[in-house]
């Protein structure tokens, strides 16, 4: 029996092209980077993958699957992971960086038969618009079109020709929060080791629509959504499917063809996967007209959250700054918000975070206890105001993600300055400061979707504020489609424009 070498790789990041800010390579290093034996260590079950964040995710769920229905012909080849916290599109030379890391690993590797690729799909580069695709040409060149390549996505993903053209099986999160990353990777991983092994045929089929807003708040538990994660369940009762994906656009990419989409995946029958691939776009069409809430300005969600006063007894209300949500890119320095709950908020407790490297080092040497005047703000994005403070410094330390990092007080508010972006959607991010969630009526979340599971216990209101800023829902009005997309531009049907896309036909 011969040997079936399975490749193991990741390069993911959810990038905003808004973000004047550029990711690099070494974004990525000092996140998450592991190769070889490293990278096999956290994969095994006495391992963590992500630290700090998940102990399995998408490649910890391949390996497991590979080892469940392979068997000892298959040998398993872990090349690396590089992981970077969402930023703004990648430097010429982030991107030359990981496509040399990739091309690299890949040779070093020897022959393969097949590779797992844990991508986001919703990354950007300064040259690119279509990355993922940029990573599988080089796949394809040095591996060649025999290689079967397998791809686990967020469902935030943006699905186009080039890339797909490129793959052989996809699977993608069901969840929103996202909570299936592992389950996600198994579900890749089990369809790559058993079409190596001869059991299955996989067939892919997708269509992309001409719709970037639609499906309410697009969370899979509720009722807009719900019905369709549901139907892809159903579908997949017959043994013939053996995947189903869906994919609500990330509205801060840049690419023209931009719009949901639907992949799924079918044992050897192309009729039946292309049927349940235009099935599943009607029902995503279905769902076009129901669009996200409007979100309140501060000063508004500042009297929602007064008027919830046996809500903050019991707990706490996350406010989500949804215009600066570093968990799509941003910057994380807007400072719209922290203006307002300082100066129109005072009898509430809040916690604000803002990233400003340069504060802290204007206070690398202030005593702690001191009182200090400082401007906040406008550094890394022009169009956030600056903003004056004067307050105590109450803290002084140092994280592994967030970098050094300072406490300053401001009558009931709690200003948490980081040097690097400051990805708020745990409440640890608070409590290892000393600042109990508990105790805020408010507290200030940088996260679209993952704070609702990791605030479950304390959070009794969520508020999501618009304050203006790289991750406003409208900025998709400022992007330049090859087509009208629906609800930007009247749009009859999704097929016209399905087609042109999926044939590679020119504009």
């Amino acid at each position: 029996m011969s040997t079936k070498r399975i490749g193991l790789v990741r390069i993911a990041q959810e990038s905003n092209a808004f973000s004047p800010l550029a990711s690099e390579l070494d974004d990525f290093d000092r996140t998450h980077f592991f190769e070889g034996a490293e990278l096999q260590a956290i994969l095994e079950p006495n391992g963590t993958e992500v630290e700090g964040f998940l102990k399995n995710a998408e490649l910890s769920g391949a390996l497991k699957a590979i080892r469940e229905h392979g068997d000892d012909s298959i040998e398993v080849v872990p090349l690396f992971s590089s992981w970077a916290m969402p930023g703004g599109p990648l430097s010429p030379a982030a991107l030359a960086g990981l496509n040399d890391r990739l091309r690299d690993a890949l040779r070093a590797a020897g022959p393969l038969d097949g590779l797992l690729f844990s991508m986001h799909g919703a990354m950007v580069a300064e040259e690119t618009d279509d990355p993922e695709a940029f990573f599988m040409q080089t796949v394809r060149a040095e591996c060649g079109d025999d290689l079967t390549v397998a791809v686990s996505l967020d469902l935030h993903g943006q699905m186009t020709k080039a890339f797909i053209d490129q793959i052989d099986i996809l699977a993608a999160y069901r969840t929103n929060p996202h909570r299936d990353h592992a389950k996600t990777g198994y579900r890749a991983g089990s369809m790559l080791v058993r079409a190596l092994l001869g059991q299955i045929t996989p067939v892919l089929a997708w269509r992309t629509l001409p719709m970037v807003l639609g499906g309410g708040t697009t969370m899979d538990f509720l009722p807009t959504m719900r019905p369709i994660y549901k139907h892809l369940n159903r579908i997949e009762r017959d043994d013939k499917v053996l995947d189903a994906s869906v994919f609500n656009c990330h509205l801060w990419a840049r690419h023209a063809d931009m719009g949901w989409s639907t992949v799924v995946m079918v044992d050897g029958d192309a009729s039946l996967a292309e049927s349940l691939a235009d099935d599943v776009a009607d029902r995503l069409w279905g769902v076009r007209h129901k669009q996200p809430p409007i979100f309140p300005e501060a000063a508004e969600a500042i009297e929602q959250v007064r008027a919830s006063r046996l809500r903050r007894k019991l707990g706490t209300v996350c406010m989500c700054d949804a215009s600066d949500i570093v968990g799509t890119g941003t910057v994380g320095e807007n400072t719209r918000l922290l203006r307002a709950l300082v100066e129109d908020a005072a009898d509430l407790i809040s916690y604000v975070p803002i990233r400003d490297a340069g504060v802290i080092e204007e206070l690398a040497e202030t005593v702690v206890g001191s009182t200090v005047t400082v401007e906040l703000g406008g550094r890394l994005y022009p169009e956030n105001p600056v903003f004056t403070v004067t307050g105590r410094l109450a803290m002084r330390t140092e994280h592994d993600t967030f970098g050094r990092m300072v406490v300053l007080t401001v009558g009931n508010t709690s200003i948490v300055v980081t040097e690097r972006a400051c990805l708020v959607m745990k409440p640890q991010f608070y409590s290892e400061l000393g600042l109990s969630t508990w105790r805020a009526d408010v507290v200030v979340v940088k996260s679209m979707f993952p704070f609702r599971l990791y605030f479950l216990l304390q959070n009794r209101r969520t508020i999501y504020v618009k304050t203006r800023g790289a991750s406003d829902l409208d900025r998709v009005k400022e992007l330049t489609f090859n087509a009208p997309v629906h609800p930007l531009h009247p749009v009859d049907h999704w097929r016209p424009e399905d087609a042109r896309r999926r044939g590679g036909l020119p504009v």
